[in-house]
């Protein structure tokens, strides 16, 4: 049967506009559709799932009430963001989403005029549209602007910073907040059903706008009345919902409403579209609705790889090695059990950073702060005051939001705080938004930072445990998204000595010194090149900070031709240490520098990305080849002049 047929709707729909006058019964199936079609098409294709999934009544609610693109939504964390995809001309090209050339997993302003701002970090919404709402005022516009944020997002200070703001400002904005038990839980539900009724009622708007009229008009004695209306409306709102806490913010507050039930939703958003000033609706939603799957297991089914509809389990490749976040969360376990002043600490990614190894284990030493790393890194930093040795495992990409705290809180005061960087590089699918392309360049300007990458998990055991017990600063490891290479693993640990780096092959053309992922790919491309005849030295640098400058010194006196290599941007990182040094030192080597560019790169497989920007072994056996002959015709030049 032809995909198509399977719908009624949904393959009709190309805008919104499309749905502007369909009424509650059709809503309902479109409703249904559009979650079956998620279902078929990211068990497929993989990608961010349950949280799109509970956000579906609220998209096509918000869609069939505003003038979109005209009003502005501004979605939180862009997984949610899926229905609205669908929705807004992508239907057909969900297929693609997160692959080479395909649709971003996240929001892009460059990909289509209904995704308003960007987002793939979570916190951002409210202050975004709060922004959109401030310039629609100053350029006189009559616009709509909406934000939703939810999945745990207002977990992170940010929103909170930004909500203050728009009591301050009172532009009108609507937040719209999708509390799927991440965020705020729900509350007592026939009262406070019945009491948002109440107040979003135009008839209750229109008497209570009289009433504030006319009291205002009575001098003192109205002063009176206002406060005592004031206080029997927030004391309705206080014993019948969490609304006091966005009323003191400065919002209007409403709900909480079933953020499953199509027409309450429309209602709703139709009668607070026009009120003044910040608005919050309060919608509950369930992470995962109408996929018992990801009902039953939210963290897992948050994202996912393609798996099985009808059981949500993820195909697996058989004989693969293990992730190197289990490879960490194991070895940290065991460093755990034995020394009790190792903690481990998390910004909401317990199973992501493998830190769920040490929480099922030592649950006292485990602490998740929520989507608040720059809370999170202070936090440590309380704790290392006290002789504690806190773990702080967090996405590369996301580490990036506590930059002002690694320096101001844990460095200035030379506390020991480690830093476990997970997904560090290239990390595929999740694009640009996710991808640990800087760590090493903001991480090695940091004073007294020790920063490691490891080659393999092996090392990346040995270096977890030396972090741990250094004890004369901040340490940083990072180490790449996916499987690790499959090497022997030893019991126990050992300690390897901080800015030492090691010989892995010899060869007298040329020395490549790679980092982390890098030394893989390095030593297969010196595989390659040996075919030819060109013998390369290999060396695994280990640490980026500090540098191995007597392994420099001596690679410098032994090669003409030294190439560099990192999976970081070209700037600030590994490769411009190495480059300042041979600058400081007078050293007049060719160095070639192989690194991500100095630009943002787009999502795809960790693989084909490496292809494309010839950093896998073929790509860097082609750049050597070329850096030799080169040096080659240049040397000969100067023999003929």
């Amino acid at each position: 049967m032809n995909e198509e047929n399977k719908y009624k709707f949904l393959f009709n729909i190309n805008s919104p506009a499309d749905i502007r006058n369909f009424q509650v019964p059709e809503l309902k199936i479109l409703c249904q559709e559009v979650r079956d079609y998620l279902i078929d098409v990211v068990s497929r294709t993989g990608g961010h799932f349950g949280g799109g999934l509970g956000a579906v009544e609220l998209t096509v609610a918000l869609h069939r009430v505003f003038n979109t693109p005209k009003d502005l939504i501004v979605w939180d964390t862009g997984h949610q963001a899926y229905p609205h995809k669908v929705l807004t001309g992508r239907r057909d090209e969900l297929t693609t989403i997160r692959q080479f050339n395909g649709i971003s997993g996240f929001l892009k302003r460059a990909e289509s005029e209904y995704d308003a701002f960007g987002a793939g970090h979570a916190s951002t919404s409210i202050s975004a549209a709060l922004g959109m709402a401030a310039a629609r005022d100053l350029n006189k516009s009559d616009k709509k602007v909406v934000a939703i944020i939810g999945d745990g997002a207002m977990t992170g200070g940010m929103a909170y910073e930004a909500m203050n703001n728009a009591g301050v400002l009172k532009s009108n904005l609507i937040v719209v907040l999708n509390d799927n038990n991440m965020s705020i839980t729900s509350n007592v539900w026939q009262f406070s059903n019945y009491f948002t009724e109440m107040i979003t009622h135009p008839d209750y708007n229109r008497l209570r706008a009289q009433v504030w009229d006319f009291t205002g008009r009575l001098g003192q004695g109205g002063d009176r009345l206002r406060r005592i209306a004031a206080r029997l409306e927030n004391g309705l709102k206080a014993v019948l919902t969490p609304g006091m806490l966005f009323e003191a913010l400065g919002f209007r507050y409403f709900g909480p409403v079933n953020g499953h039930n199509i027409a309450q939703l429309v209602k709703v958003f139709e009668k607070v579209k026009n009120l003044n000033g910040p608005i919050l609706v309060h919608a509950i939603t369930q992470k995962g609705k109408g996929y018992k799957p990801a009902e039953e297991d939210v963290q897992r089914l948050h994202a996912s790889t393609p798996f099985d509809k009808l059981t949500g389990v993820a195909f697996k490749k058989a004989g693969a090695a293990p992730s190197y976040t289990k490879i960490f969360g194991e070895a940290l376990l065991e460093i755990a059990r034995e020394n009790p002043k190792v903690i481990g600490v998390t910004a909401a990614m317990p199973d992501g950073t493998g830190l769920n190894f040490l929480q099922k284990e030592f649950p006292k030493r485990y602490f998740d702060v929520g989507i608040a790393e720059e809370h999170a890194v202070t936090f440590a930093a309380g704790m290392a005051t006290q002789g504690i040795i806190p773990v702080v495992s967090v996405y590369s990409t996301f580490l990036q939001r506590a930059f002002d705290q690694i320096i101001h809180d844990v460095s200035l005061q030379h506390l020991h705080v480690v830093f476990v960087l997970d997904r560090a590089g290239l990390v595929g699918a999740d694009g640009p938004t996710h991808h640990g392309a800087f760590d090493l360049s903001y991480l090695r300007l940091i004073p007294d930072m020790v920063i490691m990458a490891p080659k393999d998990e092996a090392e990346l055991r040995n270096m977890i445990y030396t972090a741990t017990e250094y004890k004369e600063g901040p340490v940083a490891i990072r180490y790449p998204r996916g499987n690790a290479l499959g090497v022997e693993i030893k019991q126990g640990f050992e300690a390897i000595p901080i800015g030492k780096s090691e010989q892995l092959t010899k060869g007298g053309d040329c020395a490549l010194l790679a980092v982390g992922s890098m030394v893989d790919y390095s030593l297969k491309a010196a595989e390659l090149l040996s075919q030819e005849g060109i013998q390369c030295e290999v060396v695994n640098m280990r640490f980026i900070k500090p540098l191995d400058r007597e392994m420099l010194d001596e690679v410098a006196s032994r090669h003409g031709r030294i190439i560099t290599l990192e999976e970081n941007s070209i700037s600030g990182g590994f490769t411009s240490a190495v480059a300042e040094y041979f600058i400081d030192k007078n050293y007049k080597n060719d160095i070639l520098r192989i690194a991500l560019p100095d630009k943002f790169v787009e999502h795809g497989t960790q693989a084909e990305l490496h292809r494309v920007l010839e950093m896998d072994a073929e790509g860097i056996a082609g750049r050597v080849r070329l850096f030799l002959k080169a040096h080659a015709a240049g040397q000969r030049a100067l023999s003929a002049s």
